[in-house]
């Protein structure tokens, strides 16, 4: 596995922020087995880290992500129904891991975002993009479907916005994007990292475990049907991290005009 395919440093107070990139700008960061077999693990190591506020995933050099590494894609044309449903596994698995990954995940998009990327910015909580930026699932131009990455991003995208660039396969602009609600904010080259530092900084001023109860909350409320359980479910929730110490300190600080253990 080449240790340059995928970078991680730790900033901020404590290391409370990590910071993951893609390291393959040769490639334009596409995906092959040793990129995916990275990405899995460091997320899950990341994801287990209680200190840890938040995550950013990056890219270097022009694109962010141009989906499937070309040689991966020669090695699995030969490859049978058996090895292919093994490989598609190992790609679904590493989508899930970033997706359920309980730790905030902000998206820094300096550059085009193809088919398998465009699930990898699917996964993301917020998503800062470049104008420039563009978006293509291009994946029915070769014959082929965005069946891994689609749940994700038929959940960041829409379901009519799917129909058209499911079928289409058309590249549509950044702006376009955030239209859609896939991109959260745009940005100019000279504004990227401001943008994503001012998000930081937001998530570092809210409570470290309300912050992750309310990325859980959305992805389970999604969708889901409002039955008696459901909202049994939710009031036990806000209980939960009401009786908590965390929770108690917010509210006494908010009441009393001082600072949060988590500011202090």
């Amino acid at each position: 596995m080449s240790e340059s395919s995928l970078k991680i440093e730790r900033s901020g107070p404590a290391g409370q922020v990590a910071t993951v990139t893609l390291n393959r700008p040769d490639v334009r960061n596409a995906f092959n087995e040793a990129l995916i077999a990275e990405l899995t693990e460091a997320f899950k190591t990341l994801g287990q880290d209680p200190t840890l506020r938040a995550i950013v995933l990056a890219a270097e050099g022009k694109a962010f992500c141009a989906g499937a590494d070309l040689n991966w894609m020669k090695a699995m044309a030969g490859y049978s129904w058996d090895e292919n449903h093994a490989d598609a596994s190992r790609l679904a698995e590493m989508l899930w891991t970033l997706y359920s990954c309980p730790v905030p995940l902000i998206a820094r998009v300096q550059g085009d975002v193809y088919a398998g990327g465009v699930g990898l910015v699917a996964v993301c909580d917020v998503v800062v993009a470049v104008e420039s930026a563009g978006f293509c699932l291009s994946e029915a131009k070769l014959g082929l479907l965005p069946a891994t990455i689609g749940p994700y991003v038929l959940r960041a995208l829409g379901e009519q916005a799917s129909r058209r660039y499911f079928i289409t396969a058309e590249r549509f602009s950044a702006a376009e994007a955030h239209r859609l609600g896939l991109v959260h904010e745009l940005a100019t080259p000279e504004t990227l990292d401001a943008k994503v530092e001012a998000l930081l900084a937001a998530l570092c001023a809210s409570g470290p475990a309300a912050v992750r109860a309310c990325k859980r909350l959305v992805q389970d409320l999604a969708h889901a049907t409002i039955t008696p359980s459901l909202r049994d479910d939710t009031a036990r929730r806000i209980a939960d991290i009401r009786a908590s110490e965390e929770g108690r300190d917010g509210v006494q600080s908010f009441l009393n005009k001082s600072r949060p253990s988590w500011l202090a």
